[in-house]
């Protein structure tokens, strides 16, 4: 499935202000909760969660950035911010990093530049509220299900007898870390899902046997794909 948002397509020109590529280590740090907002960053290749630790040490993670993807809380033209999130490379990864002077300088002199930043700063936005509006209506069970489904949406391949074959490894501690939840919880909810017909596992990864029933139970919206996805 193409990952690479519509709206990011002019996103590109970015780069221009690139300060150059940095290799990070797996488990590595590009920035953590609290540190000044003072970079933009691209993944040329790996993977890096965002996400949180909330005070009792339990991890909620909200997006899993690949390749072509942009992570950072830059605000341009507006005073200095912290990170509200941190993001950890889950496997080696190597980023181009766009100081936030250069960004504005950029985003300055050209308008199709700002045009398509602000357009990813919106999505980023939607994507946000359209969580929040899950978990509040339909709880845990939204949470889990629509994680679900925005995974098909990021990471989704057609299965061998049928299916959506979410093809990334995620243990079910991380499945419930997208969901705020315990793994005890996402488990029980997961054990259910498979007696019912409605998922299975291959070697490991999640396949969707009848996404229309999850679609269904959230009373899907039919968001656009770059709204309705994990990255």
């Amino acid at each position: 499935m193409d990952r690479t948002l519509s709206a990011v397509d002019g996103m590109t020109g970015i780069l221009k202000a690139s300060a150059g590529s940095i290799p990070i280590g797996k488990g590595e740090y590009l920035f953590r909760e609290g540190e000044q907002a003072e970079t933009l960053y691209y993944v040329e290749t790996g993977k890096v969660r965002v996400g949180k630790v909330t005070p009792d040490g339990r991890e909620i993670t909200f997006r899993i950035c690949g390749e072509g993807d942009f992570i950072g809380e830059v605000m341009p033209f507006c005073p200095p911010a912290a990170y509200t999130v941190e993001a950890k490379a889950t496997e080696e990864t190597t980023v181009q990093a766009i100081p936030k002077d250069r960004l504005e300088e950029l985003l300055y002199l050209e308008h199709e530049l700002s045009i398509a930043y602000m357009k990813w700063m919106g999505i980023l936005q939607q994507r946000t509220q359209s969580k929040f509006r899950d978990l509040i209506l339909h709880g845990k069970k939204g949470a889990l299900y629509s994680t679900l489904i925005r995974m098909s949406n990021s990471y989704g391949v057609p299965a061998e007898g049928g299916g959506i074959l979410i093809d990334l490894e995620l243990t079910n501690q991380e499945l419930a870390n997208f969901c705020g939840m315990a793994r005890e919880v996402a488990n029980r909810m997961l054990s259910e899902l498979k007696r019912n017909g409605k998922i299975r596992m291959d070697n490991g990864r999640i396949v969707l046997t009848d996404i229309g029933y999850l679609r269904d139970a959230m009373h899907c919206e039919n968001c656009p794909v770059e709204i309705c996805s994990i990255e």
